[in-house]
């Protein structure tokens, strides 16, 4: 396999992102009131749902994760801005913000589920904005549906084309959404055994990220 130009394109660094980002969807959801940290279509489509059936209470449950998740991303942007990465490149400072803010979440006690999953949203924004790229190509850590166009897309073009190099990127984004899908299956099974403190595992995942 072809090594990615910088670190933050390759293949590890997404499979450890996808993977953290499939956990924390799970955590959110099974731990923390079936809410969703990263898919925030889901929120927006059960925020209109609860207004349609008039709420308003429930449907700020899903509305306000939504806009954490806006403030994560405009977070990260404004860390590019100001980072000097004379010591610390950005996508580092974006990944210690989201590792310090999955700490705190373990802590947030269930009667304060709207706090955390806003955090944890607000942490997955900051994610999806840092990494963008896998071997130069656009994909998302957070959510699968993009991923799974661009790899169908590809895998059609490999089709008509024979080029092997358009296969291979096409099982970059199906490897990613496998990836997503076990950290989800994980995510499950760490929420059921361990509750609220599972997001450790994440915060973890960050901190590996970090060091790659």
């Amino acid at each position: 396999m072809k090594r990615a130009r910088q670190t933050s394109e390759s293949i590890e660094l997404a499979a450890i992102l996808a993977f953290s980002g499939g956990l924390m969807d799970a955590y959110s959801y099974l731990a923390r009131g079936k809410v969703f940290a990263n898919a925030q279509t889901g929120n927006i489509l059960l925020f209109g749902v609860n207004l349609a059936d008039g709420d308003v209470d429930r449907a700020l449950h899903y509305a306000v994760p939504v806009i954490a998740f806006a403030v994560g991303i405009a977070l990260a942007h404004s860390i590019k801005i100001i980072s000097k990465e004379r010591r610390l490149h950005w996508r580092q400072a974006a990944l210690l913000v989201e590792a310090a803010l999955l700490i705190v979440v373990a802590f947030i006690p269930d009667d304060l589920n709207l706090v955390a999953n806003s955090l944890t949203s607000l942490g997955c924004g900051i994610q999806v904005q840092a990494f963008r790229k896998l071997h130069g190509n656009g994909f998302a850590t957070t959510m699968c549906i993009g991923n799974m166009r661009s790899g169908t897309e590809l895998l059609c073009r490999y089709h008509i084309t024979k080029d092997p190099e358009l296969k291979r990127k096409s099982l970059h984004y199906y490897f990613i959404i496998l990836v997503f899908a076990i950290g989800a299956a994980i995510g499950a099974v760490a929420s059921q055994k361990f509750g609220n403190p599972a997001i450790w595992i994440a915060a973890g995942l960050m901190l590996l990220g970090f060091i790659l």
